[in-house]
């Protein structure tokens, strides 16, 4: 019989309602044997052995990101050239940069670093930040005129380009294409919107996400990342895997020590649907413990403060135009359909409200002519629903994963240039949703925020912008729902709640280790509970 490991903590919140705290917790064959006290494995004899190393630590169930990518940590190979300070997975602090000439400062002493033939790439630069012109090809010419230079944006949907870049994908005044977009006199600015027009750049630049996410060193760092922030089960949202990128998955995630469960959720892009679902039901086949296959991710429409978020009548407070549809309304009815006949899981991308109508609607119609109970489709994002679209979510049995730092990061930019003051009060409006009876958790979408449940959770108790202002205080929710939102919610929408997300007997031994325990400080103070690593398979990685 194999030995039994128990451990002693301060305390341990274990997210089940028939045994809500702990002081032990013992462990056999990498899952949850006992829960109690100090003699809760009596019952089991064998040989048992005790491990000290956590008894002034608080733990809870390993945190589950249901929305994060697994570039998160190879982005760090670009230059940063965000407007927030970040933390890079070896734990240095990156300063933020605010204002164009910061940015433009510190490329240019990048660039200089560069060998000759190597292209520029910067990511995380927001401009709905920056009071001054907004970032040109112009500004980008001035790092240099004859290398390509490429910022991505902090949302991904946007990037700009300078001179040399735009000449690369042969764009110019005479581009009529969807998304490049031009000054008053028909050049291209430079900036450009949503993957149909980034993609020429990007390919032709060498910047591949797919390459970038799949290497060996890609996903060890995501495992680094996690650590830092008590994930223990994480996705991978719009992954591009090939069957050679698959191999080196199933390798690394089957290393003894890897302390990460990886859910990656197929593009649904590049074939037919039912192409796309023959490979992910092939996929799910080659699932291990580590490593869960099978769903698939739609992209409908763009970002919020990028303007190219699909938004119902009245649109954009600024003027601008409605946004983009990566994905065309009927094209998302018929991936609906054939993804739900076939019983493949799906995430849906929906910044806009109009975006969510359109595949809460087309959902409906797929279950009308497939019914298939538990199917467990997730919208993702869902930042301007209303209570109308949580009702009908709750009576189809729809998910809702809720992007709740965007009050913190970008809510007082939302009040005052994308959607105004009363629709930003409702937006992320996680009370709505559970008050609806809708599953939700919460989630980063990192790189785009920093992969933080804490800090998640804190903004959707909290709903603090930047400014200090609480931006829809009829939103709010407790602590204890915030906890449930980033555990054993999460857990729901990856399917996943038999194994994770709460600690009881037979589920994963996965654990976060924190030094406070977050049900018993000031919710303000919330987020600085600190992380001191993780359990995962009943295996201890501390910082």
């Amino acid at each position: 019989m194999s030995q039994i490991t128990i451990f002693k903590a301060k305390k341990i919140i274990t997210m089940d309602p028939n045994c809500p705290e702990a002081s032990h917790v013992a462990i056999r064959d990498g899952k949850v044997l006992a829960v109690g006290g100090t003699d809760c494995a009596e019952p089991w004899g064998g040989t048992q052995s005790r491990d000290d190393r956590l008894q002034d630590t608080v733990l809870m169930p390993g945190f589950v990101e249901g929305h994060a990518h697994m570039m998160a940590g190879a982005m760090w190979q670009y230059a940063y050239a965000g407007y927030h300070d970040r933390i890079d997975p070896d734990g240095k602090l990156w300063p933020g940069m605010q204002d164009i000439d910061a940015v433009i400062s510190s490329l240019k002493t990048h660039e200089a670093a560069l060998p000759a033939d190597t292209p520029l790439v910067a990511w995380g630069f927001d401009p709905i930040f920056l009071p001054s012109a907004r970032l040109n090809r112009h500004h980008l010419d001035q790092i240099s005129p004859d290398r390509p230079v490429a910022v991505i944006f902090s949302n991904f949907h946007l990037m700009c380009v300078n001179s040399a870049a735009l000449a690369l994908a042969g764009y110019g005044p005479q581009t009529e294409a969807e998304g490049v977009l031009k000054d008053s006199a028909g050049a291209p600015t430079g900036e450009l919107q949503e993957m149909a027009a980034m993609f020429p750049v990007m390919r032709r630049m060498g910047v591949d996400f797919r390459s970038l996410a799949q290497q060996e060193s890609s996903i060890r760092t995501y495992g680094k990342v996690a650590k830092r922030a008590g994930v223990t089960t994480i996705t991978d949202l719009f992954s591009t895997m090939e069957p050679e990128d698959l191999e080196v998955m199933l390798k690394v995630t089957a290393e003894p020590g890897f302390p990460l469960r990886i859910v990656p959720a197929q593009g649904a892009i590049g074939a037919t649907p039912e192409q796309i679902a023959a490979k992910a039901k092939s996929m799910a086949e080659q699932s291990t413990n580590k490593l869960r296959l099978g769903a698939v991710k739609l992209m409908t429409d763009g970002s919020i403060q990028g303007w190219t978020a699909r938004v119902k009548w009245p649109g954009y407070v600024g003027g601008h135009p409605n946004g983009l549809w990566n994905t065309a309304p009927a094209q998302i009815y018929e991936l609906c359909e054939v993804m739900h006949r076939e019983g493949v899981q799906m995430h849906i991308h929906v910044n806009g409200d109009e975006a969510a109508e359109v595949s809460i609607a087309a959902l409906e119609a797929a279950m009308r002519k497939n019914p298939w109970p538990g199917h467990r489709h997730v919208l993702q994002h869902c930042q301007m629903m209303g209570v109308d679209q949580f009702q009908r979510c709750a009576e189809l049995g729809i998910s809702a994963n809720i992007f709740a730092n965007h009050i913190w990061y970008f809510g007082d930019q939302h009040a005052a240039l994308t959607i105004g003051e009363e629709r930003a009060q409702r937006m992320d409006a996680s009370r709505s949703a559970l008050d609806a009876g809708v599953n939700i958790t919460l989630h980063s979408d990192a790189p785009v925020t920093p992969l933080a449940p804490l800090f998640t959770a804190w903004c959707a108790v909290n709903r603090q912008t930047m400014s200090g202002r609480i931006l829809g205080e009829a939103q709010r929710i407790s602590v204890m729902e915030a906890l449930h939102a980033i555990t054993l919610g999460a857990a729901h929408t990856l399917k996943l709640e038999a194994e994770i997300g709460s600690i009881e007997v037979g589920k994963e031994a996965d654990f976060a280790v924190l030094g406070a325990d977050p049900t018993a400080v000031d919710p303000l103070a919330l987020r600085d509970v600190p992380v001191l690593g993780t359990v995962s398979g009943g295996e201890v990685h501390l910082l």
